[in-house]
């Protein structure tokens, strides 16, 4: 019998430690080449290790939570197989699972129509996911010449928080035809065919939704076509309430002395790492900050059309995909922003700037475990549609703490979507290795004078930081102009 023994290997470049965050399997079990050993915590994020080796697991030589240097031993795995080990590559069979909010009836409905299944699992989702895009899967349309149907998405409105009983007491409506079934809607030519189209989810769940105030872009599907059922409302619901109660005993309890009540949290992972690469940019580029109001009416206006659109289903689309669209251009005419400085690595008094014909388009995304920068590889060369797609995986991507090293690398310039949140504008950081950042700030009606006259219009604010060794004022203000040039007429991405 052998023992042999993993290290922690360098699963990024550079990588220096990690933390054990979860073991998949214990001292006794039978693991084949590439099964899942443990998830460790890196610096930028969540990785799943396989096991190089087949036989039974002997020892866990890391406990969960402890950071180690890589080249560390943690765990070791005799070649000695006890009993018959499920290849890596063969799924074992899947054992009932006890749904963590409970079940919903069945709707009778959805059976019908091979839409959500009966029994669902009501897992609590993360805050903010959208549907997976590429789980959507169209079944064959039926001519249904008579039905009546609503295009455009029920308007949200917020509410008092309710019960997860309150989402299976909710009445049930006569089940339409569901979106996917509808063959009536405009198609858009030219260059912008391909574009997006709302949630998925069945009448009667889109009423539940409505009446909860939950918008249906904010709930994980997992519907076998990758629609929002009933089962992920009750679960969506269960978790904002859960916040809620949270929030009404975080005072704690008012008779304790102050010093025991300070909670003590370790700064490490992507928190360690946020903090040193915001320390390294802000003070080591020179940042300079502008700002400019824009009236983003025709922008709505296009995001209505597009959600109208029947030439995809099941991709989210917003106002941030077309500035993404806008960035990318706007970069093209001012290519100084999409550039590095690089000081002279033998310490003299040199430096060059490099100007990369390429866009790395960096999107900042708020997650249960820090703030991460993803980006979208060559950007300049998508579509709409396929740049709606890159946006919508990645978000869900970073958000599920799925998002690896190198998805986090290489960023040419960013956006920080501060808007979602509510803020007008903000004066962002600049990200390590780039010379621009652009924040993106919430759209809402305000009186704006046109033509003239006082009416209310669409209106956001565009913040902008650049690293004025690279970009002069000159530039910086050519290029936030250029990018509030298509916000306010989409149209000109046609030339």
């Amino acid at each position: 019998m052998t023992l042999n023994k993993f290290n922690l290997p360098d699963v990024g470049e550079g990588l220096t430690e990690a933390e054990i965050v979860s073991w998949k399997v214990r001292p006794g079990d039978a693991v084949a080449i590439n099964d899942v050993l443990c998830e460790i915590e890196t610096a930028k994020s969540i990785v799943e290790l396989p096991s190089p080796f087949a036989g039974t697991v002997t020892e866990l030589l890391v406990p969960e939570g402890v950071t180690i240097d890589v080249g560390t031993a943690i765990i070791s795995v005799s070649d000695d197989v006890a009993g018959d080990p499920t290849p890596a590559d063969v799924r074992a069979p899947e054992t009932p699972v006890q749904p963590l909010y409970g079940t919903l009836p069945a709707d009778d409905g959805a059976r019908a129509d091979g839409g959500a299944q009966e029994s669902a699992l009501a897992g609590g989702p993360l805050v903010g996911s959208g549907p997976k895009a590429d789980a959507v899967k169209r079944r064959p349309r039926k001519a249904q010449p008579s039905a009546a149907v609503t295009l455009n998405a029920p308007e949200v409105e917020p509410i008092q928080p309710h019960t997860p009983a309150a989402v299976t007491a909710a009445p049930e409506v006569s089940a339409g035809p569901a979106a996917g079934d509808m063959d009536n809607r405009p198609t858009l030519g030219g260059t912008i065919t391909g574009l997006v189209n709302r949630v998925l989810a069945k009448p009667p769940v889109r009423k539940i939704a409505r009446d909860l105030g939950i918008d249906l872009a904010d709930v994980v599907a997992t519907g076998s076509r990758g629609e929002v059922t009933r089962e992920d409302l009750v679960s969506y619901q269960a978790q904002r309430d859960a916040e809620l109660d949270k929030a009404d005993g975080f005072w704690g309890k008012a008779g304790k002395p102050q010093d025991q009540r300070i909670e003590r949290i370790p700064v490490k992972g992507v928190r360690k790492a946020t903090a040193k690469a915001m320390v390294e940019s802000a003070f080591s580029a020179p940042h300079v900050s502008i700002f400019v109001d824009v009236d983003a009416s025709r922008t709505m206006e296009f995001v209505k059309r597009l959600k109208a659109s029947r030439d995809f289903e099941g991709i989210r689309v917003s106002p941030l995909l077309i500035l993404a669209k806008a960035v990318i251009w706007a970069a093209a005419r001012n290519p100084s922003v999409n550039a590095t400085w690089v000081d002279n690595a033998d310490g003299a008094d040199a430096a060059e700037i490099h100007v990369k014909h390429y866009m790395n388009l960096g999107i900042a995304a708020a997650t249960p475990r820090g703030l991460m920068v993803p980006n979208i590889k060559n950007a300049q060369d998508l579509s709409l549609k396929e740049l709606a797609l890159a946006l919508n995986n990645l978000a869900t991507t970073a958000r599920a703490g799925k998002t690896q090293p190198a998805e986090m690398q290489g960023g040419t310039l960013t956006i920080t979507n501060i808007g979602a949140l509510g803020i007008d504008t903000g004066t962002p950081i600049i990200n390590p290795g780039e010379v621009a950042i652009v924040a993106f700030g919430t759209i809402k009606q305000k009186p704006w004078v046109l033509d003239g006259e006082v009416i209310p219009r669409w209106i956001t604010t565009l913040g902008g930081s650049f690293d004025h060794r690279v970009v002069d004022g000159d530039l910086s203000a050519r290029f936030m102009a250029d990018v509030a040039a298509i916000l306010e007429e989409p149209a000109l991405l046609l030339d």
